[in-house]
């Protein structure tokens, strides 16, 4: 067989194959004819390799692992949770006489809850409205004034604006407990101790909110649409409402939500700040029913129902704002 001949049956298998082609005229060294492989296989190949690198990243063992430590976390979290939901249940002496992770003789939810509310007067519901008061009004304020701050210090150039960013940076390291007893000299001096003010000013103020708005403002507010809000004539308290506080969102609720948990279980401001006890939180209650539990074991069950009823606010914000994290996490995940 000739050449020729030879060059020409190749030909015709590379296209049937779809795997050879010749090489063009005058391309070097390989000379007219040549068969050679098409650039799409090696193509496919590489396709093949990456595909194999990323199955090799989704392996057994590292999904065995990633779902045995969130588990554990959550039993970790869990686990209170169905301790106070289980004893509340049950009577005084079952509560000691019986396993603390399984119910007692005697399903007595109801009845507990009703203790509970009608105890000492009915001060458990004042002890939540007071708890409502604190956590609700001191979260927004402090979320808005936050926000606005970490709005103002991503988005504006000012002297001081990196000392203020270190002073919010270090107001992150002290803890609420360092400052309450100067608060309580401070307070004490202007005659705002024992009242609301006492527990609702300081709940204004969250470096951790400035920081976190700060972050996010800098990363989800674009300059151009602030830039393209001036040109249209909006003014610079318009542009916050109107155009970044929207894009913020995912923050906002974040800060409202840890401020709000961390108001709500505040223990030591209102324990140095307050004496009358129609002016307690639910957390400062809650240890006064405590404490009486070595002469009047009752107190136990109460504390125990209390607990309960205290959980109940918080998994309904929860539930509430989680839909605000979904759409956080999509934001911008689709291109125009």
């Amino acid at each position: 067989m000739s050449a020729t001949d030879a060059s020409k049956n190749a030909l015709a298998a590379g296209k049937a194959t779809g795997t050879l082609e010749t090489d063009r005229p005058g391309s070097g060294a390989a000379g007219a004819g040549t068969p050679r492989r098409r650039a799409g296989g090696a193509g496919k190949r590489g396709a093949d390799e990456r595909s194999g690198a990323r199955a090799a990243g989704r392996s057994p063992a590292t999904t065995i692992i990633v779902t045995a430590v969130l588990t554990i976390v959550a039993i970790y979290f869990l686990v209170p949770v169905y301790w106070v939901v289980v004893n509340a249940t049950k009577t005084t002496e079952d509560l000691f006489g019986t396993s603390g992770f399984w119910f007692g003789n005697e399903f007595r939810l109801v009845e507990n809850i009703s203790a509970v509310l009608s105890a000492n007067g009915g001060i458990f519901p004042r002890w939540a409205l007071n708890s409502l008061l604190y956590s609700g009004v001191g979260s927004l304020l402090a979320t808005y004034f936050a926000v606005a701050a970490g709005y103002a210090l991503a988005k504006y150039s000012f002297p001081g604006r990196k000392f203020v960013y270190a002073f919010v940076l270090g107001g992150l390291l002290v803890p609420g407990t360092a400052t309450a007893l100067p608060l309580f000299f401070l307070f004490s001096s202007m005659g705002l101790t024992n009242t609301y003010w006492s527990v609702l000013i300081p709940s204004l103020v969250s470096p951790f909110g400035l920081f976190l708005a700060a972050i996010y403002a800098g990363a989800a507010v674009p300059d151009s649409m602030l830039e393209a809000g001036r040109l249209d004539g909006v003014s610079e308290i318009g542009l916050f409402h109107r155009l970044a506080l929207p894009q913020l969102t995912p923050a906002v609720v974040t800060i409202l939500l840890f401020q709000f948990v961390a108001i709500w279980n505040n223990y030591f401001l209102p324990l140095v700040m307050l004496a009358d006890e129609r002016l307690y939180p639910i957390t400062l209650g809650l240890d006064s029913w405590r404490a009486q539990t070595d002469r009047l074991p009752e107190f136990f069950q109460l504390t125990t129902g209390g607990a309960l009823l205290s959980v109940v606010p918080l998994a309904i914000l929860i539930l509430v704002l989680q839909r605000f994290w979904r759409g956080g996490l999509t934001e911008g995940s689709v291109k125009g």
